[in-house]
């Protein structure tokens, strides 16, 4: 059995309340530790920190990484010993790059856009979080997460540079969203391979396929820890 650690974007560790219970019940240990979200001074390298930190002596590791993430989660492999890092509808970072600069440099804006635009949608100035990050997810799980308490973020994350020289070298998956309206498929595979080398994986889901879709996400999560093939 492995050890799963979950990490979350950039919002709080609820975003695994369905999938923590599943792993659970194959047998698996979970961790899902809350990052320092609303400290001032915390940049990524503490959150990498406070996933060590909880991680303390478990082996096995596989490390899952959501979103904003995917900026923490290759810091945690570069100082653990893991086995797998999953990353799923991910913002995948460049050395010295932080992540305010990530959205320009890769396109994501444009991206973002036209797909809207294809879909006969209107973003607005900004997109609408239940619109476009909760479009697929069922009412009942949205109304649980809308009922916590809406987490407080930092600007100072933005601002500080991913501190890693070169991604660590750990084998590496990417599950992307057939309909993520944030990060669309195709800009996807246009900055996976250029950024990490490989091609994303797809799951028939939006932002969120953790609670979209738990059951199939754990199901592709267990595919990768064990070798399996995925669509």
């Amino acid at each position: 059995m492995a050890t799963y650690v979950l990490v979350h974007g950039a919002g709080d560790a609820f975003y695994w309340h369905l999938t923590e219970p599943r792993l659970r019940a194959l047998g698996h240990d979970v961790i899902a530790p809350q990052l320092p979200m609303a400290d001032d001074t915390a940049g990524f390298a503490e959150y990498a920190d406070t996933v060590v930190e909880a991680i303390g002596d478990r082996r096995d590791l596989v490390v899952v990484a959501q979103s904003l993430g995917g900026f923490t989660g290759p810091l945690v492999c570069a100082r653990v010993q893991v086995d797998l890092l999953v990353l799923v509808c991910a913002m995948t970072p460049k050395p010295g790059e932080s992540a305010g600069e990530w959205w320009d440099a890769t396109g994501q804006d444009r991206a973002m856009r036209e797909y809207a635009e294809s879909q006969g949608r209107v973003m607005g100035e900004y997109p609408d979080v239940r619109r476009d990050f909760f479009h697929d997810v069922p009412a009942d799980v949205t109304e649980a997460v809308f009922a916590q308490p809406e987490p407080r973020m930092s600007d100072a994350v933005w601002a500080k540079p991913w501190p890693l020289e070169a991604w660590p070298a750990v084998p590496t998956r990417f599950l992307a969203g057939r309909h993520d309206r944030m990060f669309p498929l195709e800009f996807q595979r246009r900055i996976v391979p250029q950024r990490l080398g490989i091609e994303p994986d797809v799951i028939d889901t939006g932002h969120l396929p953790a609670l979209a879709r738990p059951d199939e996400f754990v199901a592709r999560l267990e595919e990768y820890r064990t070798g399996g093939k995925t669509p």
